[in-house]
């Protein structure tokens, strides 16, 4: 009889131990798979994110030399017409995060800096020069250095930067939705992240 009890408890510590192991392995196997997946999600955010925009400008370069203890002065000009495709990108691959799996919360520790890019087609009219001034190399330097300078303003006031982050916030986004989908948080420079708007650099 007391052979029989001690069976019948093995065998019962034995289901209620398998039966343990099957929840451990179960509750193990749900957590990698939300990992897994929120990992995913993360690699097909991280591409390059490409904002276009295309600016005109007109500038009027002048240089003037003097010669003969300055009583002779010559200039050289040019009308310059500016033609400039810009683009301003953010490299999502960059992106560094951490994973936190005992209390599911992504954090999202830096976002790359967009990078802006300026591509000019220079075309000179009304060139005039002389023999004593003439253009030279380093004057289209010159001219090239403030034409991006010039644009640089323009990109400043005008909306593609804004319309970039707006896209960046878009494709981030993504995350936020499968995080909140599946009841893990996502954090970012230490505030716990519940809309888009909170995304914003």
């Amino acid at each position: 009889m007391l052979r029989k009890i001690i069976i019948f408890i093995a065998i019962a510590v034995s289901i209620f131990l398998a039966f343990r192991y099957c929840e451990f392995k179960k509750d193990n196997t749900a957590e990698f798979e939300e990992t897994a997946l929120i990992q995913e999600q993360i690699h097909n955010v991280g591409k390059l994110v490409v904002t276009e925009g295309h600016f005109s400008e007109v500038l009027t370069y002048k240089d003037r030399q003097k010669y003969f203890l300055d009583m002779i002065s010559v200039e050289k000009k040019a009308l310059v017409i500016v033609n400039a495709d810009v683009t301003v990108s953010y490299d999502l691959s960059k992106i560094q995060y951490d994973i936190d799996e005992p209390n599911k919360t992504i954090t999202i520790r830096n976002i790359p800096k967009e990078e802006i890019k300026i591509n000019p087609d220079l075309k000179f009219y009304d060139i005039q020069q002389n023999g004593f001034n003439e253009f030279t190399g380093d004057d289209y330097n010159k001219i090239n250095k403030k034409v991006k300078e010039e644009l640089a303003k323009k990109i400043e006031k005008s909306t593609l930067k804004s319309n970039a982050q707006n896209r960046l916030i878009s494709e981030l986004s993504k995350i936020l939705i499968l995080t909140n989908t599946m009841g893990w948080k996502l954090e970012y420079n230490g505030n716990v992240i519940t809309k888009d708007q909170d995304l914003k650099l």
